[in-house]
């Protein structure tokens, strides 16, 4: 935080008269739509035809909730000398600034106005102590996965990756099977993700992302905490966390969704934490509702606040009291598929999640290492009335991500795994457009660790897209969570084999496919494996007479095969 502590010492002498002079932010609540230009029944004029495209896809009608605020209402606060933030037609306010704060009794006063509350102060007494409730990166120490810049995929990965050389990036995406759809040509393409952040830093300059920007797919970025601002002067963190997604160069650092098309929404003020910022989110929340995104990426948390206003509780995370969970909630209402992080908040007084990741029609991502391990930074559930949080986890502990400088190095926190599973989720999306968002989440679910015995450290655990697409296709999946076993598809096979396991704990087992006579024709010696789904593709089969074949997946404590057919 940035604390002035000498300037702040002499205004505090001077009493109360700097307060109007410095002047605050505003919620002004607004009664009704009265007399708006717009209709419900004409949602062209307010609405892209992709956002409507979505409400259709899903059979989501509009409402009024989705009409503008009324102009009329926001012209009468401009005449009165408030200068206008941001707008909200979902709860039908504004954000205004104030230079001369005796202007809130005229506010108030008029007939079309039902409340004012100051949602940011420029000019304040003491600072509260922070609880480290919020979802930014974590600023533990770093363990890092290598040392080293991995320049390609070996030869005995999946020959359909090449296109694919994560780099360092290979685990966070083979850890929830991502690359399996990768590998199937679901990359994201077509899909639009909005990154809510605190700024995009260099993202117009940098090499990570000269793909996203040379092909068209940055479409567009914009400031609700500085109106016209240059958000790519602002902090690293959303360029960091955009990187686990959109970063493209291969042997570097690919992201979850390489082809998708991203809109950079900054919200949240590094600096400091008011409630304005809540308003904010919601803002562009909005905003990436009426260009017709499919996906939002939050990797922000509130709970409590530099100011005088209440801090949440425990008690408060509900999913129903704090004001951006209910726009997280609503963002939902409107198609969108919204994932947030948890917060890093697992080893502090704080402890649990905070807003919105206790909204209940999200996915809400805790953090594991790269052996899926639980970070001992990730915010811990359930919510308040006793849903499952986080839903899921991903690698959110020696997260490779893109630096400033355009090289890449591990970082720790729940702001990246959250992006990395956002990524994920947008190309299973891809793979499977007739389902709604809250479908495509179930599967998400479905496809995780934990599913049958949920906690409040791993949610549901950590999910495996190859599983979430067989889910979502119609594929029945083994019943039983407490035994290890094996799938294997297609079968028959031709040149590759796509082999799912499950495993109860962690370990390394030897990967063989054996002829009709027992003769080893591929191996593996060295498949690391974690609780839970495990995909791997076997390539290079093509050479195979055709015949039956035995894949076996052993180790110390269990051997599974799996009889196939090549032809």
């Amino acid at each position: 935080m940035k604390k002035l502590f000498a300037l702040m010492l002499i205004l505090a002498i001077a009493g109360s008269a700097y307060a109007q002079t410095w002047g605050a932010k505003y919620r002004v609540q607004f009664t009704d739509k009265n007399n708006s230009p717009y209709s419900i029944n004409n949602p062209q004029a307010f609405l892209t035809q992709r956002a409507l495209d979505r409400r259709t896809n899903q059979g989501i009608v509009v409402t009024e909730s989705d009409i503008p605020v009324n102009q009329t209402y926001i012209d009468s606060l401009i005449n009165l000398g408030a200068e206008i933030f941001n707008v909200s037609r979902w709860f039908n306010t504004a954000t205004v600034f104030l230079g001369d704060t005796t202007l809130v009794n005229d506010i108030e006063a008029l007939t079309f106005v039902s409340s004012v509350t100051m949602t940011r102060p420029y000019f304040q007494l003491r600072v509260k102590q922070p609880r480290n409730g919020g979802g930014n990166s974590y600023e533990g120490e770093v363990n890092p996965l290598s040392q080293k810049i991995t320049q390609g995929l070996s030869q005995d990965q999946n020959m359909r990756r090449t296109m694919y050389a994560y780099g360092d990036g290979f685990n966070q995406a083979n850890m929830i099977g991502v690359d399996y759809l990768h590998g199937l040509g679901y990359n994201g393409t077509g899909m639009f993700i909005a990154v809510l952040d605190a700024g995009f830093y260099h993202v117009d300059q940098l090499d990570m992302f000269d793909s996203l920007r040379s092909s068209g797919r940055l479409l567009g970025y914009k400031d609700f905490v500085t109106p016209g601002n240059d958000l790519f002067q602002e902090s690293t963190h959303g360029m960091s966390v955009l990187s686990t997604m959109a970063g493209y160069v291969p042997g570097l650092l690919i992201g979850t969704a390489p082809g998708a098309s991203y809109w950079l929404l900054r919200s949240e003020d590094a600096g400091s934490e008011y409630v304005v910022e809540e308003d904010n989110w919601i803002a562009a929340a909005e905003y990436a509702d009426s260009v017709g995104v499919d996906v939002i990426n939050s990797s922000l948390g509130y709970t409590d606040y530099d100011d005088d206003s209440p801090n949440y509780t425990y008690s408060d995370m509900d999913g129903n009291t704090a004001r951006v969970t209910r726009g997280a909630d609503m963002a939902a209402s409107k198609g969108i598929l919204v994932v947030n992080s948890a917060g890093n908040s697992g080893n502090s007084y704080w402890r649990y999640i905070g807003a919105p990741a206790d909204a209940d029609s999200i996915l809400t991502i805790g953090a594991v290492n790269s052996m899926g391990i639980i970070a001992s930074f990730s915010s811990l559930g359930p919510t308040a009335d006793g849903r499952v949080k986080p839903t899921v986890c991903a690698q959110g502990e020696g997260t490779y991500v893109v630096s400033s400088a355009d090289g890449v190095y591990p970082g720790n926190g729940t702001s990246f795994s959250s992006p990395v599973m956002a990524g994920a989720v947008t190309c299973l999306w891809q793979a499977n457009p007739t389902f709604n968002n809250m479908e495509v989440i179930e599967a998400v679910k479905r496809s995780a660790s934990r599913y049958a015995n949920p906690d409040s450290m791993y949610g549901f655990g950590i999910p495996n897209m190859a599983v979430a697409h067989m889910v979502l296709s119609g594929q029945e999946m083994p019943a039983s969570e407490n035994e290890n076993f094996l799938l294997a598809n297609p079968n028959p096979f031709s040149e590759e084999i796509d082999m799912i396991l499950f495993a109860t704990q962690s370990g390394t087992a030897v990967i063989q496919v054996l002829d009709s006579n027992g003769k080893k024709v591929w191996q593996n010696k060295d498949f690391n494996y974690i609780p839970g789904y495990n995909y791997y593709l076997i390539s290079g089969l093509n050479s195979l007479s055709n015949g039956i074949y035995i894949l076996s997946v052993s180790c110390d404590s269990f051997k599974l095969t799996h009889k196939l057919l090549k032809q």
